[in-house]
This record gives C-alpha cells, structure tokens and sequence, in this order.
C-alpha cells in the first residue's frame, strides 16, 4: 500500500479553508483513494496557542525595565531642565522622547498581556444597547473629528454573555476603525472620518436564536491577499500595530460561540465588520419554541 499526505490551502467565497488531504492506494489496484479533513480550525487554534506564550514571555521581559527607564527620563528632565544653557530645546526633546516611547511601549507590553491571559468568560444577562453605547462614547471622546452613528433597537435587547469581554471585542473594532481611517487621511485623503454602528436582531433579520453588532467604516479598508489572516496574533498591515487587536476579538467570539466576519464595504471606500452572537450560551431544544421571543423569556429566567 502506498500513502502519501499534505496540506491543501482553499479559497472560496471569500473564505480560506486548510485542508488535510490524504491519499493511498492498493498494490493490486488501479486506483487511488483520496480523504479530505477541514483542519482550519485546528491550525488557528495551534498558531494562537504558540503566539500566546511567546506574548507571555514578551511581557514579561520588556515590562520589568520600562518603570526604570520613564522614570529616570522624567527625573532628568524635572532636576536638570533648568541647568541645561546648551541647546535646552534639544534636551527637552530628547526626554520627551524617551517618555512617549517607553509610553508607547507598555501600551504594546499591555496588549501582549491581555492576550496572552485572556480571563475566561463569565456569562451573565446583559443589554445589547447599552455595551454599544458606552464602548462608542468612549471612542467618541477620544476621536471627536470622526463622527459616530449607531442603529439600535427601542427595545432592550437582552443575551447570555460576559459584557466586559464583548465591551473589550467592540472597543478594538472600533479602534481599528479609526486607524484605518486614519491611515486613508495620511495618504491624501481628507473626506471626514464615519463609523456606523448597527444592532441587527433576530427578529429583523430571521435568524431565530442570534443577534449581531456591524461596523461599517469609510477607512482605508482591508488588504484582500491577508485578510483571511488578519484575526490571526500578530498579522497587521499597521507600521505600529501588534497584531493582536482582531486576534484579542476572535477570541471573544470563540468563547461566546459566536462569529466575526470580515468584509468590504458594498461599492468600496471602507471596511465592515460583524459580530455575531447567540442570544443563549447552552439553547435548550424546545418543539413550542416560537423563536426569538421565547429566547429572551428564556434568557430571563434563568439569569
């Protein structure tokens, strides 16, 4: 008998599947006998798992000096700014400098940690509206030339789900939003910032039993040959980035037994982004089950 084996990358719809393809055939035969194993889910899982515990030992290697480093800086520049009489602007400069680095710096350090402990979820009852709400006010705040604008339901929108985790998820959606409109401005173009936030749920879009947050942007959109990558640790096509702000969300969503999808915005000029989550963790097989309202009944009573 003979066997031979490897690994098959597909592209269809838009998605990338790896495949495991193994092939064998009988001496006395003429033919051969090909097996097929999605193994995507597996390979995701293994890369993310290896990229964890190098963030762990990133963390904690770079965090220990960085204290040191800011505080030695800042030091130097409050006991000595007034004695320097050469060149005082290049001084202050320079530690300035080192301050915003090391800054910039334990902000990675920071993300490389999160990453590499992401908390388990804990699954309370939770509004739908209310964590879009303060994860848009906060990103508000902090890019007031883009303009914000949500699409929620009047009525709550209740679900099983940790919502300071879900909060984390929207944040970095959000934030890469604004870098990717950001990085469209540097390159020239000056039409203003947008962000659309939409609540989609199951009664309007027929789904029965899930909900989904959608981000579309007027950004620089998403590169087409890595974007299958891009929730993988440490693929970005940010100069700055780490990498691990999808990575961080497609994490989430595993836990929660959700999606996140990727896609173009429809006719170009951007990117959107959908969540997608179950409105129930562990849903209960109910033959008088009436759909998305018996859900939320649900939801509530056993929280």
């Amino acid at each position: 008998m003979g066997r031979a084996g490897g690994e098959v990358t597909l592209k269809r719809g838009g998605k990338t599947r790896t495949l495991s393809a193994q092939v064998s055939s009988e001496p006395s035969a003429e033919s051969f006998v090909v097996t097929f194993d999605d193994i995507t889910d597996l390979v995701s899982a293994q890369r993310t798992a290896a990229w964890a515990d190098v963030a762990r030992r990133i963390a904690h290697e770079i965090k220990n000096p960085l204290t040191p480093i800011q505080l030695s800086a800042e030091r130097l520049k409050r006991k000595y700014a007034g004695e320097i009489t050469t060149d005082p602007e290049v001084f202050q400069q320079c530690t300035d400098t080192i301050v915003r680095q090391v800054g910039d710096i334990g902000r990675m350090v920071d993300e490389f940690s999160s990453f590499a402990r992401m908390p388990a979820p804990v699954m309370r009852r939770e509004n739908a509206q209310e964590l879009v709400q303060q994860a848009v006010f906060l990103q508000r705040v902090g890019n007031p030339a883009i303009t914000f604008s949500t699409a929620l339901p009047r009525d709550p929108l209740h679900f099983e789900g940790d919502g300071r985790l879900i909060s984390q998820a929207l944040t970095n959606v959000l934030k890469n939003a604004g870098e990717g409109i950001a990085a469209r401005i540097a390159r020239g173009d000056d039409e203003p910032g947008r962000i659309e936030i939409a609540l989609i749920s199951a009664n309007s879009e027929g789904d029965g039993g899930t909900f989904a947050y959608r981000i579309t942007d007027n950004s620089i959109g998403l590169p087409p040959e890595h974007r299958h990558r891009l929730t993988e640790p440490y693929v970005t096509t940010r100069a700055k980035g780490t990498g691990l702000g999808l990575a961080i969300v497609r994490k989430i969503m595993e836990d929660h037994g959700g999606e996140i999808a990727l896609a173009d915005v429809e006719g170009g000029g951007g990117a959107q982004i959908t969540l997608t989550f179950p409105f129930a963790q562990k849903p209960q097989e109910d033959p008088n089950s009436k759909g998305p309202e018996d859900e939320q009944e649900r939801i509530a009573d056993r929280v």
